[in-house]
């Protein structure tokens, strides 16, 4: 078991070693789409790469829409793992609409022994969600 002021470290530790090993610029909130943010999400269970629809449900419904109607192309072109859940509860209770794709390896960020395997995940599938993201942003924009 870890202390919170253990666990904080090793959180920070994590992300700085995630960044000196994959140095770029991600887009993450970025995306010049208002409520629209990718993420990376690693905790004790679980590591995904997520796209986030957080903005009112009006532009929310919108921008949800104009991605379904790329679904095929994302999942057959791009990442063929991703999860499409309009209705997604985070932990404070809020309601977004997230697309992820969670590695499937069991991982913890307090396990440094699995911190390459979710760095070269990280990379790979932001990367691609990232491409899909350019080569499409014009259709998803409200």
């Amino acid at each position: 078991m870890f202390s919170k002021e253990e666990s904080r470290l090793l959180r920070q530790e994590f992300w700085t070693s995630f960044g000196k090993s994959f140095p770029r610029k991600w887009i993450l909130y970025n995306t010049k789409i208002k409520g629209l943010a990718f993420k990376f999400h690693f905790d004790t269970k679980n590591a995904l790469v997520a796209l986030d629809l957080e903005d009112d449900l009006e532009n929310r419904i919108y921008c949800w829409e104009k991605l379904e109607t790329l679904k095929g192309i994302l999942t057959n072109e791009y990442l063929p793992g991703a999860i499409f859940d309009e209705v997604h509860h985070l932990e404070n209770g809020k309601e977004i609409s997230r697309i992820y794709v969670p590695l499937t390896a069991k991982v913890s960020i307090h396990n440094k022994n699995t911190w390459q395997v979710v760095m070269v995940f990280f990379n790979d599938t932001m990367s691609r969600f990232e491409a899909f993201f350019n080569e499409y942003r014009a259709i998803i924009q409200p």
